[in-house]
């Protein structure tokens, strides 16, 4: 109570904020004056002299006043645009590394530009990240005019464009481009072998649009770049003979979650067939060596039992293709992940296809927290204020609207049943097109728009239905969702960052309707005219009440909802929003049959009749709390997982930065040498035992296979006073000067270029085989709480364990490859190619990769090794291909342009799988 009174008299603590700020803005507005009456080149010249200033000591926080008065300025007369003194707040906001929770329509757009001129000034680069591409074409071209007036350099990132072009784009002051290729290119970059092939500068400050969609929406699923794996058909099939051998005795199965786990007698049975079968290391099965076989058992199990064939898929000329389970339609070209489509292929007894081997991935969350400074912008951030924080350290500031908000938020309307629902919503849809009003309908799905689409088809109601699958064109329909009498039904994610204005949007009208016509009076007319229609459709819609925005369903989370509702009400124009519910909602099923929605609206309710109340209503929010309280836990488990690997990547992608910018990385060679010899001394004479104890065999075999060497180590053995020290001594510098010879038969430079590359290759290849590793791992962790254990204290712990061995295997493997190399007359200096990759990110919602499809492909770079001798060999560019498809197989990068001259990737056209 106290609290809500003290809050009443002097604000809340963002009110109390966000006025703090406005000495800031009467500073900036100081210098509108002064700044107004330059000339364009004086206008311009003040980037020179904010960059002299900045270079002699002064603060970015000093230039702030003067720098956003430049920008202001620079904006009205390019873009006929002036920044509002709420927007100057969130301009601060940004700069201060904060979310600015702007309404839509108060335009979150031109604020930006306050914020990425001043963070520009060092040089260090500024990376605006959007939602799609068409968005960071539009604001790249759009605000560009801002930026390029005042000296600015602009880039884009954007699919299809090549190696250079994003280099040159990257190195640009300010860059616009989506999350999805900013991840992929850092993945990327980190995949490569020489300094001069990364496109990235170092992160400097980025600012997210649309932040909660990114940031939240988007950060439920990694980015994964993927690559063709080793043929492991045959363990698919020795695994898919033993679990063919299980009873019903043997597993626990939970149908609804088609997950399915051993009984004690179960994992007995299984270690004692996996060990016939010659597929397990001791004879233990959670053993962590046998972590890839469990992992493979237990997508066998699922496949044999859980998974029924002509339910869950059918076989189609020899390959599996799955059953949608939604709709019952096959779902040609998609494949379970993780190795269940392969066990599913075993199980069936058809070929099996390699499944697609994570290459590198990282969440958004590790991502975005990489830049120094970070912000955001967006509509609604203020329901997950928490987990910005907690997540990003990120606060979010809500700013007040520069006119007062004129919108009408009615409560919901509930029905029986969706039948009941959506004619009442067709009904109400049809009686606003009467009148002129302007509908926008926010659906949940693709097939709940199809199905209100066929109410509004019997009602006569002439409507548009789009989803968020095609970007452009859903932005240019979204534009006009405003105009007099219009009705548009979409996804309640589609055409986010385009502004919906009353009457019609004349920019898009213009860029629509005479794009054929060439400048000149006549396009002229034609502007004004279509200016004057847009005036006079405003009036009609404002007379009719403004946008009407409907939604037909709760989504999961308040914030979606608020997005919807957002969308009407800008600038203070007049709007209406209002939700329509039914019992057959998934959000109200979550209180299941015999709760008190059921029994009141199937008690007291008509078919076909509503019922609206502020507590129904209540009820409704405080489901949606508790359903974002279980996303948060789901997304804080993702990032506390994903910070295990994240502290390892680091490491390993730093070790690769070091060794391409290293002059020579002999000594670190020289010291992967030393580390091996002592293992291998240290393996055969355990600490405080005698000569004759030691296991000099054993010793021996692996002096021969790994360093190439063949030592009289019986004779060093058996002479008196020989210890342990003294032995590694003498094949340490045997083994220096074996390969001291070898580097003396090529020049210095070929020789640090062969030890660069064995680095790099054992580096990635480990390290693939890492991730997999831990991917497996990560699937059967929670099978150690029944041991009352932590989870993720075990991965941790484990995954510990597994790096070490990793960077173990990676020094042997490296000594190994260098102490048996034999080289050519004419070996390459040239570092290998990237190879071929695929890149993913699944849509949290829809389930759609949405990740472009701008893998970026390039041959295999490759050494052929035999040991002894090593070789290392290049593919020879005058090869040539020939006519027959059937021969480019395994020839032609799968992104490469198809040989056929379609003029397609070859991935999807005759390389299609």
């Amino acid at each position: 109570m106290l609290g809500g009174i003290a809050k009443a008299i002097f604000g809340s603590s963002n009110d109390r904020y966000v006025k703090s700020l406005g000495s800031i803005v009467a500073k900036i507005n100081d210098f509108e004056p002064t700044i107004s009456v330059m000339t364009d080149t004086e206008l311009a010249n003040q980037t020179v002299l904010f960059r002299t200033r900045l270079a002699e000591g002064e603060k970015l926080d000093n230039l702030l006043p003067e720098a956003f008065a430049t920008v202001r300025e620079a904006a009205s007369r390019t873009l006929g645009q002036r920044h509002y003194d709420t927007q100057l707040i969130g301009g601060i906001v940004l700069h201060r590394g904060e979310i600015a929770e702007m309404r839509t329509g108060e335009g979150k757009t031109l604020v930006a530009t306050l914020a990425c001129y001043l963070n520009a000034l060092p040089g260090d680069g500024v990376h605006v990240v959007t939602v799609n591409d068409y968005l960071a074409q539009r604001d790249a071209g759009w605000m560009g005019q801002v930026y390029r007036f005042l000296g600015l350099t602009v880039g884009v990132v954007i699919p299809d464009i090549g190696e250079d072009n994003r280099r040159e784009a990257y190195a640009a002051d300010i860059t616009y481009g989506t999350n999805n290729e900013f991840g992929f290119d850092y993945l990327r970059d980190n995949m490569k072998y020489d300094r001069g092939q990364m496109v990235q500068r170092p992160f400097n400050f980025g600012i997210v649009d649309e932040v909660d969609s990114i940031l939240i929406d988007e950060a439920r699923t990694p980015l994964i770049i993927s690559g063709p794996t080793d043929d492991k058909s045959e363990l698919y099939m020795l695994v898919d003979a033993v679990v063919k051998q299980f009873t019903a005795e043997d597993y626990e199965k939970d149908e609804k979650q088609k997950s399915i786990i051993l009984t004690e007698d179960g994992t007995e049975k299984a270690e004692r067939m996996l060990e016939d079968a010659g597929l397990l290391e001791g004879d233990n099965l959670y053993d962590i060596e046998n972590t890839q076989v469990v992992h493979h058992l237990n997508q066998s199990l699922r496949a044999n039992v859980m998974f029924r064939r002509d339910t869950d898929y059918i076989e189609k000329d020899g390959k599996i293709v799955i059953i949608d389970e939604f709709t019952g339609r096959m779902m040609d070209g998609r494949r379970w992940s993780d190795g269940l489509h392969q066990a599913v292929e075993a199980k069936e007894g058809v070929a099996i296809e390699p499944e697609n081997q994570t290459m590198a991935s990282i969440t958004f969350q590790n991502f975005f927290r990489m830049y120094p400074k970070l912000s955001g912008m967006t509509g609604t951030a203020a329901t997950e204020a928490s987990e910005f924080f907690d997540i990003y350290k990120m606060n979010v500031v809500t700013i007040p609207t520069n006119v007062p908000v004129q919108r009408i938020d009615e409560e919901d309307e509930f029905y029986k049943n969706t039948t009941d629902k959506f004619a009442a919503i067709a009904k109400s849809i049809a009686e606003k097109a009467k009148i002129g009003q302007p509908v926008l309908v926010g659906t949940v799905s693709i097939e709940k728009s199809e199905l209100l689409s066929e109410f509004l088809t019997k009602e006569g109601v002439k409507h548009e239905v789009l989803n968020a699958r095609f970007h452009e064109r859903e932005a240019h329909i979204v534009a006009q969702a405003g105009s007099l009498g219009a009705v548009t039904i979409a996804t309640n994610m589609a055409g986010r960052g385009t502004d919906i204005q009353l009457g019609g949007n004349v920019e898009f009208r213009v860029g629509d309707e005479l794009a054929e016509m060439p400048d000149g009076p006549e396009r002229v007319a034609a502007i004004a005219k279509i200016k004057a229609e847009v005036a006079e459709d405003k009036a009609k819609v404002l007379a009719a009440g403004g946008l009407f925005v409907l939604g037909t369903e709760r989504h999961e989370s308040r914030r979606i909802d608020n997005q919807l509702r957002g969308r009407s009400g800008r600038q203070g124009d007049p709007g209406l929003s209002r939700f329509y519910l039914s019992l057959d909602d998934d959000l109200l099923r979550i209180f299941g049959p015999d709760t008190m929605f059921s029994k009141m609206m199937n008690n007291n309710i008509p078919d076909g009749e509503a019922i609206g109340s502020k507590w129904l209503s209540k009820a409704i929010e405080t489901a949606q709390k508790k359903v974002e309280a279980r996303n948060y836990d789901v997304r804080k488990q993702v990032v506390e997982y994903d910070d295990v690997m994240n502290d390892q990547r680091k490491v390993i992608y730093e070790q690769r930065s070091d060794i391409m910018d290293a002059d020579t990385v002999d000594d670190v060679v020289v010291d992967m040498r030393a580390e091996t010899v002592n293992n291998i001394v240290a393996d055969a004479c355990p600490p405080d035992s005698y000569p004759e104890q030691w296991d000099v065999e054993a010793m021996d075999i692996r002096v021969t296979d790994i360093l190439g060497l063949d030592l009289p180590l019986a004779d060093w053995v058996a002479e008196e006073g020989i210890d342990a020290e003294k032995l590694e001594h003498r094949i340490q510098e045997a083994a220096d000067a074996s390969i001291a010879a070898k580097s003396d038969d090529l020049d210095p430079e070929t020789w640090i270029s062969v030890e660069k590359s064995i680095m790099l290759q054992n580096l990635d290849h480990h390290w693939k085989e890492h991730l997999a590793t831990l991917d497996a791992l990560r699937q059967v962790i929670h099978l150690r709480a029944y041991a009352q254990k932590t989870p993720i204290n075990e991965y941790k712990r484990e995954a510990f364990v597994l790096f070490e061995r990793m960077l173990e295997a990676i020094r042997e493997d490296v000594t190994k490859v260098l102490a048996h190399a034999q080289f050519g007359f004419n070996p390459p200096t040239d570092l290998p190619q990237m190879p071929d990759i695929f890149t993913t990110h699944f849509d949290a919602l829809s389930g759609d990769d949405d990740s472009a499809d701008t893998d970026a492909g390039g041959g295999y770079g490759f050494i052929t090794t035999r040991l002894p001798p090593m070789q290392i060999v290049q593919p020879d560019p005058e090869e040539t291909l020939g006519m027959d498809p059937a021969e480019w197989e395994g020839r032609v990068s799968r992104n490469s342009p198809c040989p056929c001259g379609s003029g397609q990737k070859y991935k999807h056209c005759h390389g299609a799988l």
